[in-house]
């Protein structure tokens, strides 16, 4: 299980309410890659893919395919809003290690 802070939620919201296609969820996966063996990847999507599960948090759904799900078990996801500018963090207990950009683990 995944979660989602109000944040992120709310960040969530405006960009399927602002989305050009109709959005039915988030899409989040873990590829390999990234400067520390894998990296986060979202994006909005239509609907869920048939080896997707389904998360449902405050009527925000997220997709998460069947080979991401151990990497993404427990993490938290956040969107912030910095100087340096804004977007959304990851927070994986599965991480045993992270590159200084936040987007990939190891």
């Amino acid at each position: 299980m995944i979660t989602l802070t109000p944040s992120a939620l709310n960040a969530v919201r405006s960009a399927i309410a602002g989305a050009a296609d109709p959005a039915g969820g988030l899409r989040i996966t873990v590829d390999a890659g990234g400067c520390a063996g894998y990296k986060y990847m979202m994006g909005l999507a239509g609907e869920a893919g048939p080896e997707d599960t389904i998360i449902d948090q405050d009527g925000v759904k997220v997709f998460i395919d069947s080979k991401s799900q151990d990497l993404l078990t427990g993490t938290t996801i956040d969107f912030v809003v910095a100087l340096e500018g804004s977007g959304f963090t990851f927070d994986n207990p599965n991480a045993k290690s992270s590159c200084g950009c936040g987007k990939s683990f190891g």
